[in-house]
């Protein structure tokens, strides 16, 4: 590492006078090991991108998403297929990334593990879907992507409200989904992986579903942990989570499965590796007066951001990003 690029949210994590002394902090630790480096305020989401090219331009050969996994992901989108390197100082709210890294949950800790991390080639996923106007959009994504229920929690769950409560905020609106939210089938169709022998095609199989997530990481941290186990950012594939049911129980157990860190099956939901998957609607179906029944639109989103709704086509996209694993990491093979 020879120059580095800090990109931070201003209104991620806490108050904003400690938020700004903890990024000094990190700061100096860079400076101190021989790094040239400096702080650069993230304008705004849509801006994330075009700043870290700029960034790279610039000549930075690292950088930094100094915030949680929404800023990682907004930095993303401007490092996909380079060659700088993406390095994580959390400073957000689940900080999932983080947390499968294996890196310091403190920003001084985390800069000081980023001087001594290896540099690593990963593949990415990456969604299509349509935007809230209607337009297509292109995402890639480091943690997870998701149709249908837990996407819908991105899309009612306030900003201001996650900033104020940070974790409970999510748990809180989850509970109420899981009471109240009406269970919508959309129809998804994956290559599954793996099923063959060697050079073997791969089978593809069509499922509706009421849930469907593509994971890449294994660790979640928090109460979710292993949320979809065999996921790893070492694969190149995706990990389906394909939600068959409309069990809220079937929901419920699948949770607390990773809570309490058992390998309990579920009845309708299953575990596939992938490299596609693309989720429609199903065709509307005639009301009693002949007329087609119309219905709220299923949304997506990614690495928890809210991104649109369907129809989506997730894939994944094999070294497409370098990232700073610790080498204490036992996250792609590291450890």
């Amino acid at each position: 590492m020879r120059k580095a690029c800090l990109l931070y949210n201003p209104v991620s994590g806490g108050r904003r006078s400690r938020r700004r002394a903890e990024l000094n902090a990190a700061l100096s630790v860079l400076h101190s090991a021989g790094v040239e480096a400096e702080l650069v305020a993230i304008r705004s989401p849509q801006d994330a991108a075009q700043q870290a090219r700029q960034a790279i331009a610039q000549g930075c050969d690292t950088v930094f998403a100094c915030g949680g996994d929404g800023t990682i992901h907004d930095i993303l989108q401007g490092l996909a297929g380079t060659s700088a390197a993406l390095g994580v100082l959390p400073m957000g709210t689940a900080n999932a990334l983080a947390h499968d890294l294996g890196m310091p949950l403190n920003t001084v800790g985390a800069a000081r593990a980023a001087l001594h991390s290896i540099r690593r080639r990963i593949a990415l996923g990456r969604i299509a879907y349509l935007d809230p106007d209607g337009k297509p959009g292109t995402h890639y994504f480091t943690v997870a992507a998701g149709v249908g229920v837990d996407a819908h929690l991105f899309y009612k769950l306030s900003p201001a409200v996650k900033g104020r409560l940070g974790m409970a905020a999510y748990y809180v609106k989850a509970w109420h989904l899981w009471i109240h939210y009406r269970m919508r089938r959309f129809q998804a169709q994956h290559m599954q992986t793996g099923t063959g022998g060697p050079g073997s095609a791969p089978a593809t199989s069509s499922a509706n579903v009421t849930e469907l997530l593509a994971v890449r990481i294994r660790n979640f941290g928090g109460v979710l942990r292993e949320l979809a186990p065999g996921a790893s950012l070492e694969r190149n594939d995706l990990r389906l989570v394909l939600c068959r049911t409309a069990s809220r129980t079937a929901y419920l157990r699948y949770v607390l499965r990773g809570l309490f860190g058992r390998r309990w099956t579920t009845p309708g939901i299953e575990l596939v590796y992938s490299e596609k998957v693309s989720c429609q609607y199903l065709p509307a179906q005639p009301r009693s007066d002949g007329t087609l029944a119309t219905d709220s639109p299923i949304h997506v989103e990614a690495d928890g951001e809210f991104l649109g709704t369907l129809p989506a086509e997730i894939t994944i996209v094999p070294d497409a990003l370098t990232l700073l694993v610790p080498t204490n990491s036992a996250t792609i093979g590291l450890g």
